[in-house]
């Protein structure tokens, strides 16, 4: 078998291999923006490290001089990561309902309390 048979045959295999790759990444890029939306912070590094496995994988199209699959994977992070950072802002700005505030009322002066003592039978005061 010549090197360009091997070559191509490699390449039938590699270039779907480096397309779910990037399939993978674009949905941990997404899960990634969705974390930071949601001021999730170990969700994000998590599908972040996903992505990087992902990414990789996207890497391997490039046995065919096919370089879309990494690239798509690369700007679905940049795109997955400035989203969700511009949706926690919008999310963070929506005018929140604000509570009323109770002024407490003075301090109220506890009346001596009158205790009979268990073991005398005496009667003492204690303020309760």
């Amino acid at each position: 078998m010549s090197s360009l048979a091997m070559a191509n045959m490699l390449a039938s295999i590699f270039v779907p291999i480096g397309i779910v790759g990037a399939a993978v990444a674009v949905i941990c890029a997404a899960v990634a923006g969705v974390a930071l939306a949601r001021s999730a912070a170990g969700m994000a590094g998590g599908a972040a490290g996903i992505w990087i496995v992902g990414a990789m994988l996207s890497l391997s199209a490039s046995f065919a001089s096919f370089w879309i699959p990494a690239i798509v994977a690369v700007a679905a992070l940049v795109a997955g990561l400035v989203l969700g950072v511009v949706a926690r802002g919008v999310l963070r700005s929506v005018a929140r309902p604000v509570a009323e505030v109770v002024e407490a009322p003075a301090a109220v002066v506890a009346e001596p309390v009158a205790k009979p003592s268990a073991v005398t039978g005496t009667v003492k005061t204690a303020v309760a």
